[in-house]
């Protein structure tokens, strides 16, 4: 009979090999939609934004499906780079692709006739509008952060791979709201002025940094659960634990950095005070959000 590690084995490579085909096919349907868009719409996708998507979409796999999984329970660092991918790192490239307008377009037309009215609904877009709100979206995203690396609930999601699987999935959807108010795709517009993204951008960082400072400059072994894991690459628990933390805090402060940076740029540039070059692009970028929608409406 087989053990029951080569039996843990065959069910993750089963469960890799299904999330290889639904993210191929989610990728097939996003490029579907981006060269149909192309030409008809006012909201043409550039192709870096579509490589972009396509690159967060890959960084899943890379997360969830890739020989990297094979070393997450083993090590932190590991643990830690899984959860750099799903929260940080992919979220951002996904929402830069646009894909919502990228979904729409590619959908046969009986998928619009049944989606279009669902969206049109008074109820749907208040929900929608209030989960895009930066305070909620920062909020799930800090809680969701925390709340995973309490050592109880990190010990349930390493010994359950059913409450593993809800802690990943719970890092990919906070990520995708916690980046959703910084990239605003389509239909998102933004409401609030400029200056506010960058403070949005630097409150995220404070409970990387608690995380990660406590992690890294603690002389206790936060998860006594790695004790028992086997030991790879010469690291014991304690370096392993300040490695991840090192990782975290270096990585998630420099991808936060070149947000800013970009908004700051906008925010100091003379055009943005004498000339409303930033204004007038927002004010293009929502009239073709109206007319994307109107398309929406008259199907």
């Amino acid at each position: 009979m087989p053990s029951t590690h080569q039996a843990a084995m065959g069910l993750s490579s089963l469960s890799s090999t299904i999330l290889l085909v639904a993210l191929v096919l989610v990728s097939f349907s996003y490029l579907l939609g981006w060269r149909r868009i192309r030409g008809v719409s006012a909201s043409t996708i550039p192709a870096w934004r579509g490589a972009s998507f396509v690159f967060g979409i890959s960084l899943v796999w890379g997360a969830l499906g890739s020989p990297l999984v094979a070393y997450d329970h083993d090590l932190l660092t590991v643990h830690m780079i899984q959860h750099l991918l799903l929260m940080t790192f992919a979220p951002a490239l996904i929402l830069l692709g646009e894909p919502l307008l990228a979904f729409w377009h590619g959908l046969p037309r009986l998928g619009k006739i049944v989606v279009g009215p669902l969206f049109r609904r008074p109820l749907v877009q208040r929900c929608a509008h209030k989960l895009s709100r930066p305070a909620l979206c920062w909020s799930v995203s800090a809680l969701t952060l925390m709340g995973w690396h309490v050592p109880p609930l990190f010990t349930l999601g390493m010994h359950s791979e059913v409450w593993h699987c809800v802690e990943q999935a719970s890092f990919l959807a906070a990520g995708l709201l916690f980046w959703w108010p910084v990239v605003q795709p389509w239909p998102g517009v933004s409401v609030g002025p400029q200056w506010s993204t960058l403070l949005y951008l630097f409150l995220a960082t404070l409970p990387c940094d608690i995380l990660s400072g406590f992690l890294l400059f603690s002389d206790c072994v936060a998860y006594p659960v790695y004790f028992s894991m086997p030991r790879h690459f010469g690291f014991s628990v304690l370096e392993d634990q300040q490695c991840a933390a090192a990782l975290m805090w270096t990585c998630v402060t420099l991808v936060y950095l070149v947000p800013a940076a970009i908004l700051s740029t906008r925010l100091l540039s003379p055009r943005s005070f004498y000339r409303g070059d930033l204004v007038q692009s927002e004010l293009r970028g929502s009239a073709a959000s109206q007319r994307d929608s109107q398309r929406l409406e008259a199907v």
